[in-house]
Parts: structure tokens; sequence; C-alpha cells
């Protein structure tokens, strides 16, 4: 059985602690291999390397820093096929969609690789008289990521390469669920040509998420998950003086207007509800169908999901795998069962799904419930799998208040042929990533990509320019080289411009 231990300093670490846990293979229902479980020793020894690290990181020109960028950027292209075949094993999605997380994740450092351009000042002459005027920025020093399971490499990708090309040092805490691939990308960063102690993983649990949130000498925290432990992080790292951007969950609706293509609607309903097993805060969850369009819409919807192959992720025809562990599943059916007993109707019922030869393997299949009402659990909750609700409402205007009064303000869509519906819609709605047309509205790595309400805790969204402001404090220098002969103008009151 394989052992993931730390890696600190540029090597496997095995640290203070004796507490492992295990990493199954959520196809197969069985554990396939241990992860070593961080103290706050551990964590601490992460800190120390990684401050030292940063006395020498942070001095490196931005043209080195762009080539180690450039070059791991090269060996993740190398590894993809690695990559998302551990990514398959560990998390259960399929081949296919763990590429895709590779290839969005590898974006971001594309993204970095410009970062010469992305860190240029700002230069004022003369805002005075003989007196000039400029600005950089420069890193924090150590900083930390904790992230979530469903994403293994993408979520840690829009921090560590952003964090690393502006100069800082970095300590990953993946899930402990999935710690494979944050494994490779260590060894892979070595291989770039990263000095020692820049990137650092501990794996863990609660343990080493405290022992971050509360190090003095760690200056950041960027994290991603559900929105209680996104609150929890900012609330505590807030409280020791750090830097905090935590993204917490979701309830995204797809609004589906009288005018829009109905079929192309279904098709990327489906594909946006149950792609990744639904197991994505970009998930589509809620459909709201306004008016008339109902009826079609979920006929449509039931034929597209009774249609889907589930199956182990390596099957290459499956379209969905199985989620994450037995916990999840089966408080995806209580879901289900909570929805029904509530009243919503169940037109595709997924929770007796049994895949051959993979009997004990954690299987959910696409569930559709419709009738569903604001006050329903399978509502008001964050199921994270494979369950796609539709709410009835009459008008447009009922479609924003609906969503605008949930607390999640994550990502929405609209599907309509109408400019002027989508123009309203993206003016009046109160969430931070909108699509047109488009269900899963992920911004590319140069925008920033995060939400409005409990699906944000602090002030910047990931990656992109914010993710460059997040990781970087601003200086601004005003100068001035008198002449000898010059007369000195002091004086006590407030200087002002001559």
């Amino acid at each position: 059985m394989t052992q993931y231990n730390h890696y600190i300093g540029g090597q496997s670490f095995e640290g203070e602690s004796d507490r492992f846990g295990d990493v199954y293979d959520p196809a197969r229902g069985v554990a396939k291999s241990q992860v070593r479980l961080a103290t706050a020793g551990d964590v601490d020894a992460a800190v120390q390397v990684a401050r030292t690290a940063f006395e020498t990181w942070s001095e490196t020109s931005v043209t080195a820093r762009s080539r180690v960028m450039f070059a791991f950027r090269q060996l993740l292209v190398e590894h993809e096929d690695e990559l998302a075949a551990i990514i398959s094993s560990e998390h259960g999605k399929t081949l296919d969609d763990a590429k895709g997380e590779v290839v969005r994740g590898r974006e971001v450092v594309e993204f970095a690789c410009g970062i010469p351009q992305l860190l240029k000042g700002d230069y004022s002459d003369q805002v005075s008289g003989n007196i000039d005027s400029h600005t950089f920025r420069q890193p924090i020093g150590v900083v930390a990521g904790i992230t979530p399971f469903n994403f293994p490499i993408m979520v840690p990708l829009w921090m560590h390469p952003v964090a690393i090309a502006t100069g800082n040092t970095f300590i990953l805490k993946p899930s402990e669920r999935v710690p494979g691939a944050s494994d490779l990308v260590a060894r892979l960063y070595t291989e770039a040509g990263l000095p020692d102690g820049v990137f650092n993983v501990v794996h863990g649990d609660k343990v080493a998420v405290d022992a971050i949130l509360e190090h003095p000498e760690i200056a950041g925290v960027s994290f991603v998950g559900s929105t209680p432990i996104a609150r929890y992080v900012h609330e505590n790292a807030s409280r020791t003086g750090k830097r905090v951007q935590a993204l917490g969950g979701a309830k995204n609706h797809a609004v589906v207007m009288p005018d829009a293509d109905l079929d192309f609607a279904a098709d990327h309903i489906v594909a946006a509800g149950y792609g990744s097993a639904g197991q994505r805060c970009m998930a589509i969850s809620a459909v709201v169908a306004v008016g008339p369009v109902a009826d079609a819409l979920v006929d449509k919807i039931r034929e597209r999901s009774l249609d889907l192959k589930v199956s182990v992720g390596t099957d290459p025809d499956a379209e969905m795998g199985p989620v994450v562990t037995a916990a999840s599943r089966d408080r995806i059916v209580d879901y289900i069962g909570q929805g029904e007993a509530d009243g919503a109707t169940v037109v595709v019922d997924g929770r007796d799904l049994v895949v051959d030869e993979f009997e004990e393997g954690f299987f959910v299949g696409p569930s559709l419930l419709d009738g569903v009402t604001t006050d329903m659990s399978v509502y008001t909750d964050e199921i994270f799998g494979p369950v796609l609700t539709v709410l009835r409402v009459p008008t447009l205007d009922a479609a924003l208040e609906l969503i605008n009064s949930n607390p999640y303000g994550n990502g929405t869509a609209v599907f309509t042929s109408s400019g002027e519906v989508a123009r309203t819609f993206q003016r009046k709605v109160h969430v931070g990533m909108i699509g047109i047309n488009v269900p899963v509205p992920v911004p590319m790595a140069f925008h920033s990509f995060g939400g409005w309400k409990d699906s944000l805790f602090g002030d910047h969204h990931i990656h992109g320019p914010e993710g460059v402001r997040f990781y970087t404090q601003a200086k601004v220098v005003t100068t001035r080289w008198p002449h000898v002969s010059e007369e000195s103008l002091a004086q006590l009151n407030f200087p002002t411009a001559q």
C-alpha cells in the first residue's frame, strides 16, 4: 500500500506524526493508500524551511521566477496523463474530466509565466518641484493554501503558481482524501528548478489546518471549501493578523427562459449538473424554469439523465464516476429521500444504482427532482452530488428574486435568446460569476474567480489579477535629489505640491 509523506525542503519528510488516514479508490470502495497526518510541529517545520527559503527567493529576479514557471508548465504537459490517472483513482472522476482539470489549472501557470509584466509598477514624473513618485509590489512572505478534495490539482494551481511567481514561499495542505496529485506536483517543481523550500506539502486534517491558522509566521491563507469551514478559516486566520481569501460553498442556479433553445439548455444543464458527479462548487444544482417552459424542459433533462453512463472513471465510455466517499454517497441518498418526503417529485432516481463489477463502489446515479420549493432541504443545502432540482417561477423578476434571496452567490446562468433579458440578468443578479448560455462560467486564468455573499470571505478573489494583489503588498516611493545649493523649503505645515 502506497504511503504519502509530507514534502518539505525538496524531499520526503516523515515528521513526528504516527497518525495516518486511508485514501480510497471510490469506484471499488477500498483503501488504496495511506497518508501521514501532520502535527502542529510538522507544520512549524515546513514554515521554518519556507521562511528561510523566502530570504533568497523573494530577492530572485522576476525573469528567473518566470523561467521556473515556464519549465513547470512544460512538466505539467508531459505528466498530464499521469496526473489525470492519479486524480481519477483517488477522486473517482472520469479520465477526461481529470485531464480537463489539469489543463484549467495549467492555464494559471501560463498566466504566472507573465509575472514580469504583471508586477510592473507605476511612475509619475515631477509630481511637485523636482519630486517624482513610483510604486512597486513586494511578496508578503510565507503563505499557505488549504484545498478541497473535488479538484486535487486545479484548485491548488489557482494558488501556488501566482504566490510563488510573485516571490512568496508556499505551504500546501491538500485534502487528505486526494494527496497523490500534490505529491507529484511537488516533485515536478523540484525538477523545474524551483529552490528547495519554496513549495512544500503538508498533509493532514483539522490539526494541520488549525496549526496553519495559528502560526505567527504565516502571512496569508488561501482556502476553498464549504461555507462553514470558509467562515471558520476567515475568522481564525484574520484574528491572527493574516491576509485571507476563503471561498465557500454554492447553490448555483440556471434560469431557463421561454425563448431559450431547450435542447441546448438541457444538454448543458445535464453536463453542468452531473459532471464530476456534481462535486463541483460551480455545478448547477437548481434549475429555475420560467413560465410555460417547465414541463418540456423537465422531459428533456429526464431523457438525457437516463442516457448517462455511470462507471469507473477509467472506463473510456464513462460520463460520470462515483462520489468520493461512502459517507458522501449516504448523505446524497438521504437528501433525495428528504426531498421526496417534502413533496418533490423524483423524476429520475439514482439512489439504487449498482455498477456491474464495482458493486462496492460509492456510486449515486443522476437524480432529478421537480416541484421543489425554497423551503426544502434539497434546495437550501449544498448537496454536492449528482442531484438537479427544478423550481418553477412565472417571470424573470421572480427568478431574480429567488436567486438574490439565496445566501450563496457563487455562480449562476441564464439560457435565453434575448439580449435584453441577458443584460437585465447580469446587472440585477447578486452573484459573482455569471454565464449567458454558459452554465459553468469559470473565468479564464487572466480574470479572477470568486463569488459573493456566503460564497466568499475576504476581499480578494482567487488567481488572475486579484491573486497577484493578494500575494503582494504595494510600496509608494516619493523621491527628491536636491542640488547642493538648493534652498531646502522645509516647513512644519503639511506639504503640498509646488
